[in-house]
């Protein structure tokens, strides 16, 4: 009887760990969290764009006024144009471009 009882506790035990959740650090590992447009905008463009993008340091556009596109804007944060250096390295990772695009959009609006 006991011997039956350590049986049926172990093979309750096994498969409460077979069927739990991962472990915190497994699951952390997986997520990926989308890149925050006006913290990248904040680090990479503001020093001559501005907080508000009308700063216009260094030549910089005011992005309040731009009348590019969506995809002329993405073409522009990537390849860079005249004083604006190529930004295709440091916002590299997926979405980051993206992220920087519609925060530039929400300025745009903002006007």
């Amino acid at each position: 009887m006991v011997l039956k009882s350590i049986i049926y506790l172990g093979t309750i035990s096994f498969l409460l760990v077979a069927c739990s959740e991962p472990a915190v650090e497994e699951v952390k590992d997986e997520v990926v969290s989308a890149p925050n447009g006006k913290a990248l905008y904040t680090l990479n463009c503001a020093s001559c764009h501005g907080a508000d993008g009308k700063l216009g340091m260094s030549e910089a556009k005011d992005i309040t006024e731009t009348k590019l596109s969506d995809e002329e804007i993405t073409t522009l944060i990537q390849n860079g144009k005249n004083s604006m250096p190529s930004f295709k390295e440091l916002l590299g990772k997926p979405g980051e471009i993206e992220a920087v695009k519609e925060y530039v959009l929400t300025l745009k609006e903002a006007k």
